[in-house]
């Protein structure tokens, strides 16, 4: 049987529609592609590969707030 990882699906969509052009994406097209982003956002969050992203994030962040004093 085969198993499709949500994830990895919302990612490979999420990488072909933002390829498209800008000026070629209608308003619903855009929120579309908003949803997407966010499910795939919901899905990745509780996993270690979320957790990592959320801890590369926080320092980044961390480190040009204290670049700035």
């Amino acid at each position: 049987m085969l198993t499709i990882n949500l994830g990895l699906l919302l990612a490979v969509i999420v990488a072909f529609r933002l390829r498209r052009r800008t000026q070629a994406r209608s308003r619903t097209d855009e929120r579309f592609t908003v949803v997407i982003v966010l499910a795939l956002g919901v899905v990745i969050a509780p996993t270690p590969v979320g957790e990592g992203i959320l801890d590369l994030l926080g320092q980044l962040v961390s480190g040009i707030s204290n670049s700035g004093h």
